[in-house]
């Protein structure tokens, strides 16, 4: 049998003593190693140390091939479940025009209803850079057209030659 994840099976177990739980799950005290390898061998099971760090180890008469089984089906179940979120970015310049404008907020606002973070950037070119000011009013003109279907994250901030702020959706009630 080979060792899985730190997890120590039959003759791998190296402790004098362990608590030993039976494939009943009943409690049977602290026993002698040796004399609950021979019990699970007996019934053809395996002896697996399911607390190694406990004192004594507490250890557990499976099937293991089984054990292993159920272990890794709870680990995909509980991946299924998990919702990935993805971090969406609109590029955009401060002499954006209203048209543009439009067309990048029904994108950003596509992105919050699929359930995505949306970063919302404005580049700065050469002598862009002396009017900050403006990349804070498209900024601002691109949350009014959003109609509060969002949440600031991380307000509006300079970061080298650009502003960015990231929107999360909304939580759903």
């Amino acid at each position: 049998m080979a060792e899985n994840k730190g997890l120590r099976i039959n003759e791998m177990i190296r402790v004098r003593e362990i608590r030993l739980i039976d494939e009943e799950g009943s409690q049977k005290g602290i026993v002698p190693t040796k004399d609950a390898l021979k019990m699970a061998k007996e019934r053809e099971l395996d002896l697996v140390e399911v607390a190694p760090n406990a004192n004594p180890p507490v250890c557990k008469i499976l099937d293991y091939g089984k054990y292993r089984f159920e272990q890794e089906k709870k680990l995909r179940d509980s991946k299924k479940n998990q919702k990935v979120l993805k971090l969406k970015e609109i590029r955009m310049q401060p002499k954006i025009g209203p048209g543009d404008l439009d067309t990048k907020s029904k994108h950003i606002r596509e992105f919050l209803a699929e359930g995505n973070k949306v970063k919302v950037t404005i580049r700065f070119r050469g002598r862009e850079l002396a009017h900050t000011e403006l990349g804070l009013v498209v900024l601002d003109e691109v949350l009014k057209r959003l109609n509060d279907e969002f949440t600031i994250e991380k307000p509006a901030a300079m970061e080298g030659r650009f502003m960015s702020m990231i929107l999360s959706p909304k939580a759903k009630k």
